[in-house]
């Protein structure tokens, strides 16, 4: 089977539909939390920071199998419980929420570090001139830190590019719907299929290198500009 069959080019285009729904459900939540993290000060803050991390830092078939029970016809987002049925359990949907959920703490911990580096005398001193917290946010914090913001997205991007074993759970591993280029290399190694699991893992890597690249690039413009991630 060539790289570009079109088999291989419907797996791509899977892989690439839920990397980027992932990113766009998770970029707004997890942006958010970045900037709350970075500015909030709180007793027990390192406990939600510990919440925060929990997808990342847990087997992503143990985050597959909560997301399962929560959405399962009689679970508390379940069919049941809604009086309809959600459509997100074993549809690209949920591959899409999969992908998210996991990687939305590391979208979420680099943007903290991103909005930390923006200098708070700045900060105040749009504060000082009259201007509200929403124009200060607009106009100061998002574009120093935003070189940063867009490296979390893109780091999220490429979680969601590698996403295997919340989405194996969550959306099955459905051909044309649901597999991914995680899925469909595990599917050819089952089947004995090692030089068209070569040549996937080959594509898969080149997908990440680029967005790793693209990260890096940007963090080290933030850091020569001196208001970046360190």
């Amino acid at each position: 089977m060539e790289l570009l069959s079109p088999d291989t080019l419907q797996v791509l285009r899977v892989t690439l539909q839920v990397a980027v729904g992932a990113t766009a459900l998770m970029a707004l939540p997890a942006l958010a939390t970045g900037f709350f993290l970075a500015r909030a000060r709180f007793p027990g803050k390192s406990a939600v920071e510990s919440i925060v991390a929990l997808p990342l830092v847990l087997p992503a078939t143990a985050v597959g199998y909560v997301l399962l029970a929560l959405f399962s016809h009689s679970g508390p987002l379940g069919a049941r419980a809604l009086g309809f049925d959600p459509g997100i359990l074993f549809t690209w949907r949920g591959a899409v929420l999969a992908s998210a959920v996991v990687s939305f703490p590391l979208a979420a911990r680099t943007a903290r570090v991103a909005f930390e580096q923006v200098d708070p005398r700045l900060v105040k001193m749009g504060r000082s001139l009259g201007n509200s917290r929403a124009w200060v946010l607009a106009q100061v914090t998002l574009p120093l830190a935003g070189r940063g913001l867009l490296a979390a997205l893109l780091l999220g991007f490429s979680r969601a590019l590698g996403e295997f074993g919340a989405t194996v759970i969550v959306a099955g591993n459905i051909p044309g719907r649901t597999q991914t280029l995680a899925l469909a290399i595990f599917d050819d190694i089952q089947l004995g299929r090692t030089d068209h699991a070569l040549l996937l893992v080959g594509l898969c890597s080149a997908l990440a290198f680029a967005t790793v690249f693209g990260v890096e690039s940007l963090l080290a413009r933030s850091a020569a500009r001196g208001g970046g991630l360190r």
